[in-house]
C-alpha cells in the first residue's frame, strides 16, 4: 500500500442500540420537499413523478448531544428534523421487497441549511452545496435496529427550539415512503451498508442563532439535541 501525503480523519460513526459495534457513515443522501406542507412553505408544490436527491459530505456529520458554531457565510440558518434509515445491505434496482429487507436501521437526523445559500442558489439554478453541505450539519441520534421496531408509518415526528415546538407532524405525511425512495435511489446507485438516507422534513422549518438549542424526536427512536455557539 502507498504511503499518504497526511492522514484523513477516521469516519464518523453512529451508536446502534444493542450492539457494542458502530455503524460507519459512508455516505449521505437527503430527500428533496417530500412532506407537501414544508413544499408549500418553501413556495413550491410537490413533484409527485419521482422523489429528488442531494447529498452531504460524511466528513460534516456530528453525533446528538454536539455545539455547532454558528456557520459562516449565512444570516438564516435553518433547522429540518428528518428521519433517518441506515442501509444494511446491497441493493441496486431493487424491488420492493429487496428495498425493505435493506434497512438496516432508523434514527434521528437534524439537516442545517444555510437557507439564504441554499435560496440564492436556487435562483440561480445552480447546486444546493454550499446551503445545505455545510460542516456539521448532519446531526444523528442513535440507531434503532429495523426489527426492534414497530411499523413507522404514522409515528410522531417533532422538533423543539429552546424548549418551543416547531415541527410537528407524523410520518403518514412522507409523500415518498421509505421502501419507495430505496427502489428509486437504487436505480441511480448500487446503495450498500453504509448508506445513510435522511427522508425529508416536515413543515415548520425556521431559524436558529447562537445559543440557541434545538431538540428533537420520532416514536421509538433515540431523541436528537444540538446547540449552536457564536461563530468561530
Amino acid at each position: 500500500m502507498s504511503e499518504l501525503l497526511f492522514d484523513l480523519p477516521k469516519p464518523v460513526t453512529i451508536p446502534v442500540n444493542g450492539e457494542t459495534a458502530e455503524y460507519p457513515i459512508g455516505r449521505i443522501f437527503c430527500v428533496g420537499r417530500n412532506y407537501a406542507a414544508h413544499a408549500a412553505e418553501m413556495g413550491f408544490e410537490v413533484d409527485r413523478e419521482a422523489p429528488f436527491y442531494f447529498t452531504k459530505s460524511p466528513a460534516n456529520a456530528v453525533l446528538t448531544g454536539a455545539t455547532m458554531p454558528y456557520p459562516p457565510g449565512t444570516k438564516n440558518f435553518h433547522y429540518e428534523m428528518e428521519l433517518v434509515m441506515a442501509i444494511g445491505a446491497p441493493v441496486f434496482r431493487a424491488s420492493k421487497e429487496e428495498a425493505e429487507a435493506a434497512i438496516y436501521a432508523f434514527g434521528c437526523g437534524l439537516d442545517m441549511t444555510r437557507r439564504d445559500l441554499q435560496i440564492a442558489s436556487r435562483e440561480k439554478q445552480r447546486p444546493w452545496d454550499l446551503g445545505k453541505d455545510v460542516e456539521d450539519s448532519a446531526v444523528f441520534s442513535p440507531l434503532t435496529k429495523a426489527g426492534d421496531l414497530s411499523e413507522m408509518d404514522g409515528k410522531r415526528i417533532h422538533l423543539e427550539v429552546n424548549g418551543e415546538v416547531k415541527q410537528d407532524a407524523t410520518l403518514a405525511e412522507l409523500i415518498w415512503k421509505l421502501d419507495e425512495i430505496i427502489m428509486d435511489l437504487s436505480k441511480f446507485y448500487h446503495l450498500r451498508p453504509g448508506d445513510v438516507i435522511m427522508t425529508g422534513t416536515p413543515a415548520g422549518v425556521g431559524p436558529v442563532v447562537a445559543g440557541d438549542k434545538i431538540t428533537g424526536g420520532i416514536d421509538g427512536l433515540d431523541p436528537i439535541s444540538l446547540t449552536l455557539s457564536d461563530a468561530e
